[in-house]
């Protein structure tokens, strides 16, 4: 399999709830359509951003297929499916779902209950799922904030390189840019590393990446051409102006409440998807009025998704 390098912004969609907290899929085509208007080149459903450890494998599966039935004639939008990490018959279905109903590709992180006691069982797990749908790219993803599996992603890639010839590359959610610095360079950039970190874009940019993954990409996607813009302009004054924008905008985030305020955000731009599931807090309706005091004050409307 030819592995593309994706490029460009690849959003991270909410999971589109109704206020009873059931799973609208109603809501997805209307929001494909405002992620394109916004130049995004394709969506990982499912993830840490669309609450894929709180949603039932019907759910995801409904999901995929909404995006599916949406985005499946469009071959400048590539969708990601987020399987999981912890139940591999679990991953291998979904993967297997994914493929029948025409995604581009899968992706999955350690498990991360009984965790991997080192990087080749991680790697055996890994092509035990990839394996399960070979004419379709797969994707490990790098999170260990929320995995607690932080093992060299170098040591990965040469654990499977190989061995799993649908494997496409990583989905890069860290700060360690030694280690996504060497697997950007791994057989001359032999895989694709998407970078996962909104608010160091800039430090991955200079290190080479052309594809990212981002949840704030879903509402702000012009701040964040306009970054790449000025630095292929070699503007790195008005890059790290920017890259700080990002960065005030994502320290809201820890002062409303996490990861939940991505709705809140998503709200301000006209697409109200629900609130996230327990055990994640949202904020209250108070706390949303001082909210779009504080959003305001970023001057979001000069860049906000539109």
């Amino acid at each position: 399999m030819k592995i593309e390098h994706l490029q460009g912004l690849i959003s991270a969609p909410f999971t589109p709830f109704n206020s009873n907290g059931k799973l609208d899929v109603s809501l997805i085509p209307a929001y494909y359509t405002f992620l394109k208007q916004n130049g995004i080149t394709g969506a990982f459903i499912n993830g840490s951003t669309g609450e894929g450890v709180s949603i039932t494998l019907e759910e995801k599966k409904a999901v995929a297929q909404a995006w599916a039935d949406c985005s499946n004639h469009d071959a400048d939008f590539k969708v990601m499916v987020f399987l999981g990490g912890t139940c591999l018959a679990d991953c291998i279905d979904l993967a297997k779902h994914a493929y029948q109903i025409g995604l581009y590709a899968v992706s999955m992180t350690a498990p991360f209950y009984f965790k991997p006691a080192n990087v080749d069982m991680l790697a055996q797990s890994c092509i035990e799922v990839g394996k399960s749908v070979p004419n379709m790219p797969f994707y490990y993803y790098h999170i260990p904030v929320l995995t607690g599996v932080n093992l060299p992603m170098f040591d990965l890639v040469q654990a499977i390189d190989g061995k799993l010839p649908n494997f496409a590359g990583v989905k890069y959610t860290h700060e360690d840019f030694m280690d996504f610095q060497s697997c950007m360079s791994y057989e001359n950039g032999k895989f694709d590393m998407l970078w996962g970190r909104d608010e160091n874009m800039l430090s991955a940019l200079v290190l080479g990446a052309k594809g990212a993954v981002g949840s704030t990409f879903n509402y702000a996607a012009p701040l964040y051409y306009d970054l790449i813009a000025a630095f292929n302009a070699n503007d790195l004054v008005t890059a790290r102006a920017l890259q700080q924008k990002s960065i005030n905008m994502i320290r809201l985030l820890g002062k409303y409440g996490g990861i939940s305020v991505g709705k809140a955000y998503m709200k301000m731009v006209g697409l109200d998807l629900g609130e996230f599931r327990l055990p994640v807090k949202n904020m209250s309706a108070d706390q949303f009025e001082l909210f779009k005091k504080d959003v305001e004050s970023l001057n979001f409307e000069d860049f906000k998704s539109k």
